[in-house]
């Protein structure tokens, strides 16, 4: 913003011209004196209550739903009024649905909305029907059950004698 020379009697006409716009342009969002003072305040003070707010928010959010004339004391879910047992009250929520149940157990479980059309909840899941079927044990001839025992050799049997070699034994 300075110039190399320091005098006003070595620059011309236009280059003081110049000169004073660049020194009015680094001052032009600058505040001075009460201005200056009365704004310092104004961001202290919005910086105290975002703060503020934003500890009270959170932490002291509780839903909005009465139960038997009495609040519920749970913490509501993140950018709602309610908490996850009391969402379907919400009528602008498009997340949850109330779970339908079944005619002998009616439910109203809050369920988050999925692909399906009327989403439950794990109780009332319906499952979709088995694809595997387990083959039927093969029947095994009467005659093969009822086999005579002494065609197997018994453990001693299996061994192998001193006179015989390993390769000869029966």
């Amino acid at each position: 913003g300075s110039s190399l020379l320091t005098g006003p009697e070595g620059l011309m006409a236009k280059e003081r011209e110049n000169l004073k716009r660049l020194k009015c342009l680094r001052r032009y969002r600058q505040r001075y004196g009460v201005e200056a003072l009365l704004h310092r305040q104004l961001k202290e003070r919005r910086t105290l209550l975002l703060d503020l707010q934003a500890h009270t928010t959170r932490s002291s959010q509780r839903c909005l739903a009465f139960v038997d004339d009495v609040r519920c004391s749970n913490q509501s879910l993140p950018m709602t009024r309610h908490c996850l047992a009391h969402i379907c009250q919400d009528t602008n929520q498009t997340l949850f649905k109330p779970c339908q149940g079944s005619e002998e157990v009616p439910c109203n479980k809050p369920v988050p909305v999925s692909l399906s059309e009327d989403p439950c909840c794990p109780l009332h899941l319906q499952l979709p029907p088995q694809m595997y079927v387990p083959e039927q044990a093969l029947a095994v001839p009467e005659e093969l059950e009822a086999a005579p025992t002494d065609l197997y050799l018994s453990a001693a049997e299996l061994q192998p004698t001193e006179s015989l070699p390993l390769e000869f034994s029966d």
